[in-house]
């Protein structure tokens, strides 16, 4: 069994000396062993428990539902177009400015904000999953970090769309302009 020696010395003349010895090929494997397991990108066979192919995916598919959920999309647009024409049959010549507004906007804007939340709740719901399917999973198996760092990512976007679309659905953030 080798041993790695690292001598490292800096002075204002020299930029940077370095000298290692190469430790033996047994432990070059271990190392690599370890921190494949560490990493948990060590790939198993047929056989093998786990891959974290789901987890990644439902990291991934949070992150994704997140982002809709803020920036929009089309199931709401459609949504909300349906309740703009619902708005505009429904309205009368004689209603009035405030009336109209209110049924040809208002409802499809509270549609658009409806649709957005539900993605940011489902976008947080499946973040939340992924991060906690390892304390369920096979012990001595850490989750990958990325898959980790993108399932945070999709819940901290969860979050910030839910709020977004609570204070776009209470008039809050962006309500209708006043007609008085």
């Amino acid at each position: 069994m080798g041993t790695k020696t690292v001598d490292v010395t800096k002075t204002a003349e020299e930029p940077e000396a370095v000298e290692a010895t190469e430790p033996d090929d047994e432990v070059t494997d271990e190392v690599t062993e370890a921190e494949a397991a560490a990493d948990g990108t060590e790939e198993e066979g047929p056989a093998g428990s786990s891959s974290f192919v789901g987890q990644g995916a439902g990291a991934v598919v949070s992150a994704g539902l997140g982002l809709v959920s803020l920036t929009g999309g089309w199931i709401g647009t459609v949504a909300a177009a349906r309740e703009t024409l619902i708005g505009q049959l429904e309205t009368s010549t004689s209603a009035t400015v405030a009336q109209q507004v209110e049924q040809v906007y208002g409802d499809a804007w509270r549609t658009t904000a409806l649709w957005a939340g539900l993605f940011a709740l489902i976008a947080l719901i499946v973040g939340v999953v992924v991060l906690a399917r390892p304390a369920f999973g096979v012990p001595g198996k850490p989750q990958p970090l990325w898959i980790k760092s993108v399932a945070w990512g999709g819940v901290a976007l969860g979050v910030i769309g839910l709020l977004m679309a609570v204070l776009k659905y209470t008039g809050v953030l962006l309500g209708l302009p006043s007609t008085g």
